[in-house]
């Protein structure tokens, strides 16, 4: 069972791990449904009009009624959620943020309020994902890891509307290989067949272990000096050309 003591607390840098612990926690406490949940609105009470009937006022009321019982049982509810989900909010937050923060009544109008005092950091946040992603190579250890951790990246990038397409991502890992994985990148780019992550993964497995068994069973990657802080002009041609592209401007991402 996830408790308060779960979620990080807010401290300014870590909006998206504290908002997806908190969402974690409401989820298992079962008050996920409050996150979208509108405000109970009470329905007015109708005034009888001089050339109102008595059965159309009789219906009327009756609607009135049920709109009130509705009304009632709805509030009943969402008043003791709103009140647990603003004091979870608060207590989870530094105190020199959780003063700056302007109090309101509902916690869809607190959260929201907050999210609009982090989207500046949260593209920060995000040019450092893409930044990571565009340049990250793979020089030894478990090709299958190296990939889901691509793959892991990205997926940090949809709450904000920013992740690549899957196809991308295959590109992306195609050029962050060694020299020694040319020849599988060209013959996949010489294929009409477009892979995804899973085949992907396999054949980059197999790639490698053929690569193993070429050099009697081990290599060395770290020693190949091909990749350095820069990203090599050679490095271009493994890819379409919004890949070289982002290559080229990857130095001015920061500025975005």
């Amino acid at each position: 069972m996830v408790s308060i003591k779960d979620i990080p607390i807010l401290k300014g840098d870590n909006y998206n791990e504290w908002y997806k612990k908190l969402d974690l926690f409401f989820t298992m406490a079962e008050l996920d449904w409050f996150l979208t949940a509108p405000v109970p609105v009470e329905p007015e009470r109708p005034v009888r009009g001089e050339d109102v009937t008595d059965a159309s006022w009789k219906q009327t009321e009756l609607a009135y009624k049920a709109s009130k019982q509705r009304y009632d049982a709805d509030h009943a509810k969402w008043l003791p959620a709103n009140k647990k989900c603003l004091a979870v909010v608060k207590n989870t937050i530094e105190p020199a943020i959780l003063g700056a923060i302007t109090d309101l009544p509902t916690f869809v109008e607190y959260l929201d309020k907050i999210r609009s005092q982090y989207t500046g950091s949260s593209k920060t946040y995000a040019t450092q994902l893409i930044k990571q992603l565009v340049t990250e190579r793979y020089l030894g250890g478990v090709i299958r890891e190296h990939i889901h951790r691509l793959v892991n990246i990205n997926n940090k990038l949809k709450p904000m509307d920013m992740e690549f397409r899957l196809e991308h991502i295959v590109h992306l890992v195609f050029a962050s290989l060694p020299k020694e994985f040319d020849n599988f990148v060209v013959n996949y780019n010489m294929n009409p067949e477009k892979w995804d992550i899973e085949k992907t993964i396999a054949m980059c497995v197999q790639e490698e272990e053929r690569i193993k068994s070429a050099h009697g069973g081990s290599i060395n990657y770290v020693n190949k000096k091909r990749y350095n802080k820069d990203i090599p002009s050679s490095s271009k041609g493994k890819g379409p050309s919004w890949l070289s592209h982002i290559h080229s401007t990857g130095e001015s991402l920061g500025n975005l």
